[in-house]
């Protein structure tokens, strides 16, 4: 039905797309092909069902990828941090990616983007998804990964090891962009939403897999600029996974402006009473901002919260709609 709707809009519009068809029946077999054929973008790609063992970039403004359906529209591979490279290097974080988008106005819709190497202890940080600009939407699509599952672009003003940024947006400009997720899929094990963009999360499910350890997973590692009124929102988004009761945290500060606000959203038993961690910076506590509000479930226990985090008041909240803090 999502898909119908979707392609109603774009023929009532007249628009032209490309088609993807790993059997032969479109325009192109592969995704990075269709792409490399719209070198100024303003297009539409439609990928039919299949898995599509490709490593995408996309760098130009104005594309949308809509899939044929969201569990068998499948973008993967497998590259990961540890990995090495011919200078005998390690390809680090974020030159993991199995996706990158590096434009304005990008739209994804009924696609999985999965990165496939691995937990985290054993090929250190993999992204499915790098996703670095302006007015970027993701509709019902699946994100599957283990640590770092998904990045959302800038990268902080400052790393803290040479070399430690090394990858497609090192050198660019940092602007920090607003993010739509919207019922999405995400899944991963430590940080796997991390980065420095406005993000707006609604109606989606963050799943944690677990690593049988005391503290299986953080769902969130923001990594927010000074002065930046809004980080991460997530609105009516459920948390939950596979793990032990009480093993998972919510968020941690990657940077210690880090803002994270949680809504009307619904927490399982596996997260901890005191949810909020962080990461050894204590003077993250006066700089971050964390909030929830009118969450439910066993893993809310508002009582128990760091003295850092704030409870909103129904006054508070609206500031938090979706159009207050990305505009659309």
């Amino acid at each position: 039905m999502f898909l119908t709707v979707i392609l109603i809009i774009f023929k009532k519009r007249s628009l032209k797309m490309i088609t993807v068809a790993k059997d032969g029946t479109g325009d192109f077999t592969s995704v990075n092909d269709a792409i490399k054929s719209i070198p100024d973008g303003n297009e539409t790609i439609f990928i039919k069902k299949g898995i599509y063992k490709e490593r995408v970039e996309i760098t130009v403004d104005n594309i949308t990828l809509i899939g044929e359906n969201n569990k068998e529209t499948v973008i993967t591979e497998g590259f990961y941090a540890l990995m090495p490279m011919p200078d005998g290097s390690r390809r680090g974080t974020f030159r993991s990616y199995t996706f990158l988008v590096h434009a304005d106005n990008f739209s994804a819709y009924n696609i999985t983007f999965e990165n496939s190497s691995g937990f985290g202890k054993d090929v250190g940080q993999a992204i499915a998804v790098y996703a670095e600009g302006d007015h970027i939407i993701f509709k019902n699509c699946r994100m599957l990964g283990h640590q770092d599952t998904l990045f959302t672009g800038p990268l902080p003003l400052k790393e803290k090891q040479p070399g430690g940024f090394t990858g497609p947006t090192q050198f660019c400009e940092r602007i920090p962009g607003r993010q739509l997720y919207e019922d999405c899929y995400i899944c991963g094990e430590i940080d796997f939403i991390f980065g420095s963009a406005t993000a707006y999360f609604k109606n989606c499910e963050l799943y944690a897999l677990n690593r049988n350890e005391e503290i299986n997973s953080f769902y969130t590692a923001p990594s927010t600029y000074e002065g930046e009124k809004f980080g991460y929102v997530f609105e009516h988004c459920n948390f939950t996974g596979n793990c032990p009761d009480r093993t998972v945290m919510l968020t941690r500060p990657w940077r210690i402006y880090s803002k994270v606000v949680f809504l009307n959203c619904s927490y399982s038993g596996q997260i901890t009473e005191t949810a909020f961690h962080d990461w050894n910076k204590p003077e993250s506590h006066k700089t971050c901002y964390y909030a929830e509000y009118k969450c439910s479930g066993n893993g809310y226990v508002p009582d128990k919260r760091p003295d850092y985090v704030h409870q909103l008041t129904d006054e508070e909240a609206k500031a938090y709609t979706r159009q207050n803090v990305i505009g659309f």
